[in-house]
């Protein structure tokens, strides 16, 4: 067939031998036998799993073997959102199916990882190290007082012992919480400070692109304002001698202990059996307003997706060794520890991916024997650009999948990977994430893969895209929805008791469906039907799939004196590479000239007069980000305004101002008559102006 537009070749399709192997294929077979049911093709399994969604998930359960010490009375009580109720009754352990593993006979001296940073020699940690060091960790944990529901907090970098802390708190009914030692004090006390944890795994430093961070000074100040802590377990990593002092004034009767003595008394571990909606962790994503929101997750249905996901989409098996480059900050680390569920050998790198080349991690899963490697759309760019070719480097022999998620990665992307990673693998593209627990769009080793294109919506999630009236779209550009509930989606935010900054936050404009916040384009193919996410619908800013509020950056710039008011806004739409724009009104100073300012955004090439503000101030803002906030979200640049736009109701026009930017008619973009200060956006229609002229000269150059 000759490639259209409308009627694309794909890059690649499963040859028979992997359909054969394939998980779903044995899923699908398993429904034949088992409940007589049977499906023309993966569009109508979708179809019935987003219908059926009792029989669909009781068949995940069922196939998955789930390991419960009470049977669940119902499967679903409420099908509705929020609110629906799965598996009442039914107690488990997400640590339990995690080392289940670790009990099959010819697994135990298997590795579950295998381990390798800027500042340690590779490392192994069998199935039986795993479990006996979660054993003892959890009867530390115990002794230290901690109890089911008991909040634990991890400052820890993605190492073993992160990996060991996770399920020792998890066997014994904790919730866990963890952030990357990249994050400053400000970052990591708006997140922790919400849930009151009692224990604190710190870390004393960690090691990126050669150079060494102590953070022993953040750890004594997250000690000091976290007043219910009753007890740090210290990670001596950077420096095995390093030892944590806290001031007793400070440490309001903290317990020390160090990890090597936590974990000294190896025993088998124990697992406490907890609801099936108990909260297995929190993690955090921002919206526009508000401090981080802290969704939890829970046990029972962490372990029902996991298991799905892992057999059916991911294809992920005990005979496959998992590498995905993360931060703990990230939800896609807690994918890689939730692939232990599914017996895969997991690969841990901790350090910088681009030290001392862009070769680093290509070089680790070729050493290791990787089947799958994830790595974010923005390294898959810098490979390109440094026109590097892995397949012709290094043996990838091994290798079957290979992921990308955390923004949008365009055709050209998809391209390269088959050009000059392998021809022959499944280009696992996927979105979804940290909110709902779950991808909305995802891969499937059953399926092609076409250019630009995510290969499925994934079982059980009921994705559409809608106008803004709430009516499905197909092969139209609409907002990301999900229509049903999944037994994965948060059980609420932590201590938001009345529900309605959850409600606010993915139900306020479809009552009772999840708005995502992302554009989105599904594509009818004729196996399935594709997506394409086009960036954030909203304000949020997600970079390298960890998404942070603007207000949470609004708090650090505008704390610097010279600033009185500020405006944040990320230009990344339609899979344009993400630009983020910080607008600033100083005290004292004027606006700068907004046509030579936007012509210096779109050039690349700023300095002091066109941006209207000194490279000194610049610097500063830029390094508060970084140390307070997240290296991720320093802003590209940044420019002098006068007045930043509001509502009547004081609101700053993030999406207003941003949709200007992207070139959006200004009758469409915002309603002036909403408005306290409708001059303010004159000033950002001139810069954009400037700006797209400056862009399209440079094209045509």
């Amino acid at each position: 067939m000759t490639e259209t537009s409308n009627h694309p070749e794909p890059l690649w399709r499963p040859d028979e031998a992997r359909i054969a192997r394939a998980g779903i294929t044995r899923y699908r077979r398993w429904l034949k036998e088992r409940h007589r049911l049977e499906f023309a093709d993966y569009e109508a399994l979708w179809r019935w799993s987003v219908t059926e969604i009792e029989a669909f998930w009781r068949s995940i359960w069922e196939f998955g073997e789930v390991i419960s010490h009470a049977p669940y009375t119902q499967v679903l009580e409420a099908r509705c959102m929020p609110g629906a109720k799965w598996f009442q009754g039914a107690t488990l352990n997400h640590a339990e199916h995690a080392l289940r593993h670790a009990r099959v006979e010819g697994m135990r001296n298997e590795p579950a990882i295998i381990f390798q940073s800027e500042v340690h020699e590779r490392r192994e940690v069998s199935w039986s190290q795993l479990a006996a060091g979660v054993g003892a960790l959890s009867a530390t944990l115990r002794g230290l007082g901690v109890q089911p529901g008991d909040r634990v907090a991890a400052y820890l970098p993605n190492i073993p012992e992160t990996i060991v802390a996770l399920l020792a708190t998890t066997s014994c009914g904790g919730v866990w919480s963890c952030a990357s030692p990249d994050m400053g004090t400000t970052g990591v006390l708006d997140r922790f400070g919400q849930i009151e944890p009692t224990v604190l795994f710190a870390v004393d430093g960690y090691r990126y692109g050669g150079k060494d961070y102590d953070r022993r000074a953040v750890v004594a100040e997250l000690v000091r304002q976290l007043p219910s802590l009753k007890a740090v377990v210290f990670v001596p990593y950077l420096n095995a001698a390093a030892s944590l002092d806290i001031p007793p004034s400070d440490g309001h009767g903290v317990t020390v202990v160090s990890f090597a003595e936590a974990t000294a008394q190896s025993t088998a571990p124990e697992f406490t059996p907890v609801p099936f909606d108990h909260p297995l962790w929190i993690v955090y994503s921002s919206g526009t307003t508000g401090m981080p929101k802290p969704i939890v997750h829970t046990h029972g249905g962490t372990i029902l997706e996991v298991l799905k996901t892992g057999a059916l989409h991911t294809d992920v098996d005990s005979h496959d060794r998992m590498f995905w480059y993360t931060s703990t900050s990230w939800i896609m680390w807690n994918f890689v520890a939730n692939t232990l569920l599914s017996g895969a050998t997991i690969l841990l790198f901790d350090g910088n991916p681009g030290h001392p080349d862009l070769t680093t991690l290509w070089r680790f899963a070729a050493r290791e024997r990787a089947t799958f490697i994830g790595v974010s759309p923005a390294f898959i760019g810098m490979c390109m650009k440094a026109d590097l070719r892995p397949g012709q480097q290094f043996d990838l022999g091994a290798l079957r999948s290979v992921g990308a998620t955390g923004s949008p990665l365009p055709a050209e992307g998809y391209r390269w990977v088959y050009e000059h990673v392998k021809a022959d693998v499944m280009l696992a593209v996927i979105s979804g994430g940290t909110d709902p627990g779950a991808c909305f769009l995802t891969c499937c080793p059953v399926l092609p893969v076409y250019a630009g294109e995510m290969q499925c919506r994934e079982l059980g999630v009921a994705t559409f895209a809608y106008d803004d009236a709430g009516n499905e779209v197909m092969d139209e550009v609409g907002e990301l929805v999900m229509t049903q509930p999944i037994p994965c989606m948060p059980l609420k935010f932590w201590n938001d008791h009345d529900g309605s900054r959850y409600r606010d936050s993915y139900f306020d404009v479809y009552p009772g469906v999840w708005r995502h916040g992302d554009w989105l384009r599904l594509i009818p193919r004729p196996e399935a039907v594709t997506g394409i996410i086009y960036g954030r619908s909203d304000a949020t800013i997600n970079r390298h799939g960890i998404r942070m509020g603007t207000s949470e950056i609004y708090r650090v710039i505008e704390a610097t004196p010279e600033v009185a008011d500020s405006l944040v806004v990320d230009l990344e739409y339609l899979g344009g590479e993400s630009f983020l724009a910080l607008f600033v009104v100083l005290r004292g100073g004027a606006a700068a000239d907004p046509q030579r300012a936007g012509a210096a955004s779109a050039s690349g090439v700023t300095d002091e007069r066109a941006r209207g503000v000194s490279d000194e101030l610049r610097s500063r803002l830029f390094a508060a980000v970084r140390t307070q906030l997240s290296g991720r979200h320093v802003p590209n640049d940044v420019f002098a305004i006068s007045e930043v736009p509001r509502t009547l109701s004081g609101k700053k026009l993030e999406v207003p101002v941003r949709k200007i930017l992207l070139d959006h008619p200004i009758e469409k973009a915002v309603n002036r008559s909403s408005m306290t200060n409708p001059a303010a956006l004159d000033w950002f229609i001139a810069f954009a102006a400037a700006r797209r002229a400056e862009l399209q000269a440079r094209r045509a150059g």
